[in-house]
């Protein structure tokens, strides 16, 4: 179906204009400088009208890792309207109910205009949803609007933050603040959480007090521990030999990492996961005891703020306990002994799920999502190896023994990618599960995501100084 109808529409949707002339490396950083203090002011300002408390809600701690946000604040729908548009219009794309071919410029801009466009609607949407459901505390009902309004502000601010930074900053706005939010949790929670946990195992002066007070740094050292994991894993890649089919003796590798795809499965198939449960409520307040809406989910009213406590979309995600709060000891007794409920269909009472059954449902639920968003997007980003194999055909780069035709390049690709791809997903899902289970602060997938995060922008970093060092590389790595 083509949307060329939208083009009228499309028109009145604002955009941030490219560079006139190209940035130097320095430009970027101060770009981006900026950028991420505004992001900052607006992730420490409580919307006006909003309890202070809405800021604090723990149980909600992930959601606000993976949707860069902060409840209650002035991006409370954070980066979430960006990634279920554009999970949304991919799959659209990929399954051909739209055709819009993202090689040719024209569509490739229809397309961005129509990703921002549905993000604004979703962040609307997402706005009234946080806003009327209790998901957000209100001084007074009265509040209502101007707390509306100014969550929608703040989430376009974020998505035109977000098309800024990726025309003038370093990399990514997501990326930045993802990173950002979680290096806030992570600095929070070992000033805030972890040294006065410490302290008051100290004070008690008896036997284990030590042991106690080391293991109260275990969040800690398990967040460092699942970074180190992931940086070197990062580092994993196999190499292809090439050579360049106009001059002899010119070769070179291709590396094709054991992360494919990074940690992009993740942040997609959790955004994903949680999005259903912010869209779930409101409809659970109107369906009030309907069996089958409640065995999808279930909310209650935790420290004035409605929150998923049961139904299979609970148990898809990590609603596990906090270590950090009471300690290690007491966490491994409520893993062993804790339970989720889940609502039955037929009308029933409530199934127990013990939490090692909601872990391992969790876990198989989010490796398989990643398995399916990492291929979904090497074939949506020109990642598979027929892409693969026409880029490399155009540069002039053929593997050595082989004659120079893109069909022998993609079968030779197709021995690696497909399962690389497959294997590094669910290296990835089971990475942020572990993340996850062992407590590490920061959210455990936001470590995950950092660490995948930071080591991109490293690279991005790298290669800006290559060029700024060497311009004439600049045309051979922009093909």
């Amino acid at each position: 179906m083509g949307i060329e109808f939208l083009d009228p529409l499309l028109k009145f949707v604002p955009g941030v204009k490219k560079p006139s002339v190209p940035l130097s490396f320095k430009d970027k950083l101060k770009w981006t400088a900026v950028i991420m203090s505004i992001y900052f002011l607006m992730f420490s300002t409580p919307a006006f009208g909003v309890l202070i408390s809405s800021l604090k809600n723990p149980t909600l701690e992930i959601i606000n890792t993976i949707f860069a946000a902060r409840l209650g604040s002035l991006v409370t729908v954070g980066i979430g309207p960006i990634v279920l548009s554009s999970i949304v219009l991919q799959l659209l794309n990929g399954a051909g109910v739209i055709k819009m071919d993202l090689n040719n410029p024209e569509d490739k801009g229809r397309f961005q205009a129509i990703q921002k466009l549905a993000a604004i609607i979703i962040a609307v949407i997402e706005a009234f949803i946080f806003a009327s459901t209790g998901a957000v505390q209100l001084i007074n009902p009265s509040f209502f609007i101007p707390v509306v309004i100014q969550f929608v502000i703040g989430a376009v601010v974020v998505i035109y933050l977000d098309e800024t930074m990726v025309k003038y900053g370093i990399t990514s706005g997501i990326n930045l603040f993802i990173a950002g939010g979680v290096a806030y949790s992570i600095i929070g929670g070992t000033f805030n959480i972890l040294l006065p946990l410490a302290a008051s195992q100290l004070a008690q002066g008896t036997a284990t007090a030590i042991p106690q007070a080391v293991l109260a740094f275990l969040p800690l050292a398990f967040t460092i521990l699942v970074f180190l994991i992931s940086l070197y894993v990062l580092e994993m890649k196999i190499e292809l030999p090439l050579v360049f089919s106009q001059f002899r003796g010119v070769g070179g590798r291709l590396p094709i990492p054991f992360l494919y795809v990074s940690v992009l499965p993740v942040i997609l198939a959790t955004s994903l996961l949680y999005s259903l449960s912010v869209w779930f409520l409101p409809i659970s307040h109107i369906a009030g005891s309907n069996s089958i809406l409640q065995f999808l989910a279930v909310y209650t009213n935790q420290s004035g703020t409605q929150t998923i406590s049961g139904g299979l979309i609970y148990l898809m995600q990590p609603n596990f306990p906090v270590p950090y709060t009471s300690g290690y000891g007491t966490y491994i007794y409520q893993l062993e002994t804790g339970w989720s409920p889940l609502t039955m269909p037929t009308g029933g009472p409530p199934i127990e799920v013990p939490t090692w059954a909601h872990f391992v449902i969790y876990l198989v639920v989010l490796v398989c999502m990643c398995v399916i968003f990492g291929k979904f997007w090497v074939e949506m980003t020109g990642q598979s190896p027929k892409k693969m194999a026409e880029q490399l055909q155009d540069v002039g780069w053929q593997i050595p023994g082989f004659r120079r035709d893109p069909r022998v390049i993609e079968g030779v690709l197709n021995n690696y990618l497909p399962t690389i791809t497959i294997l590094g997903s669910i290296f990835v899902g089971i990475l942020a599960a572990f993340a996850t289970i062992s407590g590490a602060i920061g959210g455990g997938m936001g470590v995950l995501l950092t660490a995948g995060i930071m080591y991109a922008i490293y690279q991005q970093l790298e290669r800006e100084n290559l060029i700024e060092s060497f311009p004439a590389l600049n045309n051979l790595l922009s093909k």
